[in-house]
């Protein structure tokens, strides 16, 4: 199931999460306090919706995993490392 956010980017970001994930929530929230629109797939028990995440993000089965312009970058402590590093910002086109 898709969810769309508000923008201020004009960057497609993509979240694939799971609804109870604490991981999830934070990578969401970071996204959220910089302005950035997204699709969620919140993927709980979508066996088909988890192996396509696999597939686009090179194996990785773990939630989150976003995507930046089509772009992998990983889960939620890949996210706050490239903000933590400045190259978020640059990802997003802010």
């Amino acid at each position: 199931m898709a969810v769309a956010s508000a923008s201020s980017t004009t960057a497609k970001v993509e979240i694939y999460t799971w609804r109870a994930c604490p991981f999830c929530v934070r990578a969401k929230a970071l996204l959220d306090r910089k302005g950035v629109s997204y699709t969620e797939f919140a993927i709980d028990g979508d066996e088909p919706a988890r192996t396509a995440m696999a597939a686009k993000s090179g194996g990785r089965r773990s939630v989150p995993q976003t995507f930046i312009n089509g772009q992998h970058v990983g889960g939620c402590d890949d996210l706050h490392a490239l903000e933590r590093s400045g190259q978020l910002d640059a990802l997003l086109g802010a």
